[in-house]
């Protein structure tokens, strides 16, 4: 090789068509068997995540199977005993089919490592939004899991291009197997495959820089261009937050579009005619009926029993707080209002109308199969402990995924709608920030404005202010109070006492899965009858015992 003829000889092989074509060959055996690979993985993936134990047994017998045995044996068999069962494949055929079906099993598991690395209360706040599975998987779980999974899908990539060199063995001509037909007709070993060798390390390094920029566009830490300038987003499926164009009347959308107030103009306003009663709402409190009616619900875990046969209602408009030590089953409670979790036993109605559940003619309660388009209908938004913001979207694109994905409403109406909303609760400048660029405060208050986004009859606050520091406690109940004086039907599960006696028009205190006692603040906070009332609230930070009286605000319309 330090010979100019050698040199010379190396260079014309590597520039020789001949083996250039077979590179091609490997690309495309590489390329087709990887997508392939990827889509059966994906399937073997959720299947192991299965609750139907066949479909994980299955999952799980393929993945030993293609695991354990050799990739050349595999290629041998389905070239040589296939024909035997009346099925016949090329060489290319074979080659694509064969290595597709030995990265499935590889893909299965590092797909179902990704989907894994996900935190659950992502999955969990995609369906309190009335998103379904497969939509949550595409929208919310895969884009986060990509960052996990793509390290070892371009090993994967890598490791398939050169081992499409033992493809030779079903007589497929990619770049090894031309370069052998070269050596056995010229006997120049060292130059022929060190030719190989290099086109080969081309080739790799294409992939190693595709899978580095891919992470760095992945990185949520990187500098973010504007949304409109990002293609690869759009390609990621991800809503691009566009500048506004004219909408749609506002009767087309969840979410009523409103001109921007004047300055000095009542901050509640635009929210109260956000909010203002539905007519499937009204027609449904028809003579002071109730909106939310909870007979008899029982849920145990484990056999231990959670809740105890909960009576509640809850009337349009209404603010109810539900005090009680932690294991009392409030949590659990609110969870099942949008049947998030099932019930035992019992029967929940918003609207006169159950969500998620069909009563047979016999009284019998049974879960719906569209449980995902049930909430969807029901239109009840949750917000959570620990604001389970879906961390690859903006507050913007958080704000927008609901309306756009779940309700159709056209995406420049979303988002004027949602800069709305980002403006009534004091983030309109940051719309454009990832949630871990976010104080906590700001986070949960990004979660109201996404739960307001679909126009909601009902409210269910889920400990809002408990993962907060003292300091940002404030800014969240202050939005939570504009909602209240707006006439927001609200749940609140909250242990913030001055809250509760300010706000609240009922009190519910809860024990040990049961209602213990209920009525306005002035009489379960100031004067409880129950002796576990007044023990809870004498060990509770910030219950004076002579509070001072705080009236309610009223919006005017």
């Amino acid at each position: 090789m330090n010979s100019p003829s050698a040199l010379n000889e190396f260079a014309s092989y590597l520039l020789s068509g001949f083996l250039w074509g077979g590179a091609w060959i490997a690309v495309q055996i590489t390329a087709l068997a990887m997508a392939m690979g990827l889509a059966l993985g994906l399937v073997l993936a959720l299947m192991r995540g299965s609750r139907f134990a066949p479909l994980r047994g299955g999952a799980w017998f393929y993945i030993w199977l293609m695991r354990g045995t050799p990739q050349l044996l595999q290629l041998v068999f389905i070239f040589d005993a296939l024909p035997a069962l009346g099925i016949k494949l090329g060489s290319f055929a074979t080659a694509v089919i064969g290595f597709g079906l030995n990265q499935a099993a590889f893909s299965a598991e590092n797909i179902r490592g990704g989907i894994a690395s996900v935190n659950r209360n992502q999955a969990v706040a995609a369906g309190s939004l009335g998103m379904g599975p497969f939509l949550t998987l595409r929208r919310i779980v895969l884009p986060q899991a990509l960052r996990t999974i793509l390290p070892g899908i371009g090993n994967d990539v890598i490791s398939m291009l050169k081992l499409t060199s033992i493809a030779s063995i079903v007589f497929v001509q990619e770049l090894t197997f031309r370069a052998q037909q070269v050596v056995g007709q010229n006997f120049r070993f060292f130059t022929v495959f060190a030719a190989a060798a290099l086109l080969y390390l081309l080739m790799t390094s294409v992939i190693s820089l595709v899978q580095g920029w891919l992470e760095r566009r992945l990185d949520l830490d990187r500098p973010r261009p504007a949304p409109e300038a990002s293609p690869w987003r759009r390609l990621l499926g991800w809503t691009p937050a566009r500048p506004a164009r004219a909408v749609r009347p506002a009767a087309a959308s969840p979410v009523p579009a409103a001109p921007v107030p004047p300055a000095g103009a009542e901050a509640p306003c635009w929210l109260g005619r956000l909010i203002s009663p539905r007519s499937d709402v009204a027609g449904a409190n028809a003579g002071g009926a109730p909106l939310i009616v909870c007979r008899n619900v029982q849920k145990q875990y484990d056999g231990r029993e959670v809740l105890a046969g909960i009576d509640l209602t809850v009337n349009a408009g209404e603010v109810v707080v539900l005090l009680g030590p932690s294991g009392s089953g409030k949590s659990t409670f609110l969870r099942m209002v949008n049947h998030m979790e099932a019930m035992d036993h019992g029967e929940i109605t918003v609207g006169g109308k159950h969500v998620g559940y069909d009563k047979s003619p016999m009284g019998v309660i049974k879960p719906r199969h569209d449980l995902a388009a049930a909430r969807a209908r029901a239109r009840i938004s949750m917000v959570f402990q620990h604001f389970n913001l879906f961390s690859h979207l903006t507050a913007l694109e958080n704000v927008m995924e609901a309306p756009v994905r779940v309700h159709g409403v056209p995406e420049p109406e979303a988002r004027e709608t949602a800069l709305r909303l980002l403006a009534e609760v004091g983030l309109e400048r940051h719309a454009d920030h990832l949630p871990h660029r976010l104080s906590g405060g700001q986070q949960q208050r990004v979660a109201i404005a996404r739960a307001l986004a679909i126009s909601p009859r009902v409210m269910l606050f889920d400990e809002p202010t408990s993962a907060l520091d003292p300091e940002l406690v404030g800014e969240v109940l202050s939005v939570m109070r504009k909602l209240a004086r707006a006439g927001m039907t609200m749940i609140v599960v909250t242990h913030e006492i001055r809250f509760a006696r300010e706000v609240a028009d009922r009190v519910v205190f809860m024990d040990g899965g049961r209602v213990i006692e209920q009525g306005p603040p002035e009489q379960v906070i100031d004067a409880p009858s129950h002796e576990r009332t007044r023990r809870f609230l004498g060990v509770v930070d910030g219950a004076p015992a002579v509070p001072a009286p705080v009236a309610r605000m009223q919006v005017v319309s």
